[in-house]
């Protein structure tokens, strides 16, 4: 019985560790993206539309890479290509599938239509 209760605990740490080694990706969101900018926080801003064939391409690799440990702590914002047009305005983009990558406050990178993994990884490497 106590052999099965330590399992279950470390199963659980385990399973809360890996989770917080992952890239937390989230819904932009305009106060938490300036603040984790500001903060010098690694931090990627993926425009996406759900129309978008490259988009439909792009995200199961951005779910996957999200999952990586080595993205732990960045923080992958997916915002709505079609809602956020004060953000594509403020960073300069006009096309969806784009990702552009901030670093200790400042923009490192971006890419457009980028649809294969090795490309994307390269893309989210920069954050790092």
């Amino acid at each position: 019985m106590k052999t099965n209760t330590i399992r279950l605990a470390v199963t659980a740490l385990w399973l809360a560790l890996a989770g917080e080694a992952a890239a937390a990706e989230v819904p932009f969101d305009q106060a938490q993206y300036t603040h984790e900018v500001a903060a010098g926080k690694p931090v990627v801003v993926y425009l996406h539309a759900d129309w978008c064939p490259t988009c439909r391409a792009q995200k199961p690799i951005v779910d996957r890479l999200s999952k990586d440990p080595k993205f732990g702590g960045v923080t992958i914002f997916v915002a709505d290509f079609d809602k956020e047009t004060a953000l594509e305005k403020a960073l300069g983009v006009s096309h969806q599938s784009t990702f552009v990558v901030f670093k200790q406050g400042h923009e490192v990178t971006r890419s457009t239509g980028q649809t294969a993994e090795p490309a994307i990884r390269a893309v989210l490497e920069q954050a790092l």
